[in-house]
């Protein structure tokens, strides 16, 4: 039998990454009992960074032998070029690593320097790791078709020696790309949509849909600031947030989350929870938080939207919290859409906020008669090539979709971004929803 010391350096970070993974199950069914609220935070951010950062050895561990072991034997390897080129992949892999940890230590009004340049690292990371496989599958692919014959000479070590160099030059382009694109304001998105039953006094009504905002390590104050103005400048009727506004509990960046006061929407402002308001355990401080600037969190309740033109027309807005937090056993909070369209009949239009894709499935699964849902979540994507895991997983990607004959479903791709300040095949979006009777 092997023992874990004669395991390879893979195979102890995959064991690793199962142990921290089996403390997070106990944590929730064992721990939740035993700790107050702010040490669960707490055990659960740390669990999910040393979770992430044992599965992420394992591709660092690739990548190093990729880019720095595979050459130590060139004649290269001795001169000083190489030395800064080890120091330089060996910081790059240490800064992809913590960035996870900059949740717990470094969130304030407005970005470290540091959780950026960590943030960044990781989804350069996450590129060139997905560049590397890719290349290695193409090789040993042409190594089957082609043969390899009976030795390797000159022209495979140079095909070796290819792949790291091409996977890092299209890391590089990918990420400067990826940065300058994130960098941009969100771009915003004009979309009609047709909402039976909505009284022909409130046709035209305009909707803007914010998502994914995640205040925390790398959005601050400055972004927030210039996504209220964005919003103002469309004197929207109604101002609707679906969700991940934050990573961060209140208290700590309150500061930055004072441009939402000036959100000003005739018919109201209205926010639902989104997984991460759950991973911080402060879901009731927010709460707090957003009525202070007179913003309404619907947590699984409704409200009437009543027509500024005859009291007698109203449609029902209603909104549910995130599936996350029954994973979470968060005291008093899970999706419920029973009590949130308790009074929503079908006589009257449906418009449903719910964070992910999913609860937006189950919700039409249980009430087909909802007219209306808007999510976010997927951030369509965010970065390349994360997008593709984010299609997969989701019932609904991105933009709108119809459902049935009456219902119509549309996800925010996300007003901002999360943690890396990089979006490829994808962009932020502000959506201003025009609603037709």
């Amino acid at each position: 039998m092997i023992s874990f010391k004669q395991l390879p350096l893979e195979a102890k970070a995959a064991v690793a990454a199962g142990m921290v993974f089996f403390s997070m199950m106990l944590s929730r069914s064992y721990l939740a009992e035993k700790l107050d609220l702010r040490m669960r935070h707490w055990v659960l951010r740390l669990q999910m960074a040393l979770f992430a950062n044992t599965l992420m050895l394992m591709g660092s561990l690739h990548v190093w032998r990729s880019t720095v072991t595979m050459f130590t034997r060139s004649s290269a390897a001795s001169s000083l070029c190489f030395m800064l080129w080890k120091i330089a992949v060996f910081m790059f892999l240490a800064l992809a690593h913590s960035s996870f940890f900059t949740l717990l230590f470094l969130v304030a009004e407005e970005p470290y320097f540091f959780s950026l340049a960590a943030y960044t690292c990781l989804g350069a990371y996450i590129i060139l790791i997905f560049f590397l496989f890719t290349l290695g599958s193409v090789e040993q692919a042409y190594k089957f078709l082609v043969g390899r014959g009976a030795k390797a000479g000159t022209g495979n070590k140079n095909r070796t020696a290819t792949k790291p160099v091409l996977a890092v030059m299209l890391t590089l382009v990918l990420t400067i790309v990826g940065l300058l694109n994130a960098s941009q304001p969100p771009t915003v998105n004009s979309v009609e949509i047709p909402v039976h039953k909505l009284p022909s006094t409130m046709t035209n009504l305009k909707v803007v849909l914010l998502s994914d905002i995640h205040l925390g390590p790398t959005v601050g104050k400055t972004k927030l600031a210039m996504i209220v103005r964005m919003v103002k400048a469309l004197k929207p009727d109604i101002t609707v947030i679906v969700g991940d506004l934050t990573d961060a509990e209140a208290e700590i960046i309150r500061p930055a989350v004072e441009p939402l006061g000036e959100l000003d929407s005739p018919l109201g402002t209205y926010f639902v929870t989104g997984n991460h308001e759950y991973y911080t355990s402060d879901v009731s401080n927010w709460f707090e938080l957003l009525k202070s600037f007179n913003i309404q969190p619907l947590h699984n309740e409704n409200v009437k939207i009543v027509s500024p033109k005859s009291s007698d027309d109203w449609f029902c807005l209603a909104g549910v919290d995130d599936i996350e937090a029954d994973v979470l056993r968060y005291s008093g909070h899970g999706m419920d859409l029973k009590k949130a369209l308790r009074g929503c009949s079908s006589e009257h239009a449906i418009v449903l906020l719910a964070h992910q894709p999913i609860a937006a499935k189950w919700a039409l699964q249980e009430r087909p008669d909802i007219n209306l849902i808007l999510s976010g979540h997927t951030h369509g994507g965010q970065i390349f090539p994360l997008n593709a895991g984010a299609y997969l997983l989701n019932p609904f990607f991105v933009g709108l979709y119809k459902v049935g004959q009456n219902t119509f479903v549309y996800v925010s791709p996300g007003t901002m971004y999360f943690g890396i300040p990089m979006r490829l095949g994808s962009r932020a979006e502000i959506t201003e929803i025009i609603l037709r009777s």
